[in-house]
């Protein structure tokens, strides 16, 4: 049998991780991922949604939207994959809004530092000018654009001028469909 190896302690950065990409998708990986032992103690997932969420609201929509897809969770392993969750609201074009986020990555500078938008492709621009904005590029960041990338040749070429104006090529990667 394979055997999962485990990745360097990372910041994941959801944008858009209150919606359905999010979920269906994303976090079931990750949340299988975690019960494989892949993730370092200190590897945290930050969702970043535009609904004001109480308490352990995002946790509870976590916990169901994970039922959902994969049926019963494994013992305490959900409660450990939870620990690891964050979640923070602010309106993403609106950068005095982002100091719950800054806050929170504030010390994490060595770490893997991975960006993932999604979120609809006009707010990968204003995301990734965020992150230049307030500070928050170090040598370990990426960004991923998910979802088409554009609408035709045109604005395409613009959402890649704009996230290429503050992330280096190979921090960049793109999925499509």
């Amino acid at each position: 049998m394979a055997q999962p190896i485990p990745v360097e302690p990372f910041d994941l950065i959801i944008f858009g991780g209150n919606g359905d990409l999010a979920l269906r998708k994303l976090l079931p990986a990750l949340y299988y991922r975690h019960c494989d032992n892949q993730f370092s103690q200190d590897s945290r997932i930050i969702a970043i949604g535009r609904s004001a969420m109480l308490g352990n609201s995002y946790i509870d929509k976590v916990r169901e939207a994970l039922i959902d897809g994969l049926g019963n969770l494994e013992g305490d392993k959900f409660k450990l994959f939870a620990d690891r969750l964050h979640y923070f609201h602010f309106d993403i074009s609106q950068l005095d809004s982002w100091s719950p986020l800054v806050d929170s990555l504030v010390g994490h500078e060595n770490k893997i530092r991975v960006v993932y938008l999604a979120t609809p492709p006009s707010l990968f621009g204003p995301v990734a000018t965020g992150f230049k904005v307030k500070n928050l590029m170090t040598e370990n960041i990426r960004i991923v654009l998910e979802k088409p990338l554009g609408y035709n040749y045109e604005s395409a070429k613009a959402i890649n001028d704009e996230v290429g104006a503050c992330f280096q090529e190979n921090q960049i990667f793109r999925i499509d469909h």
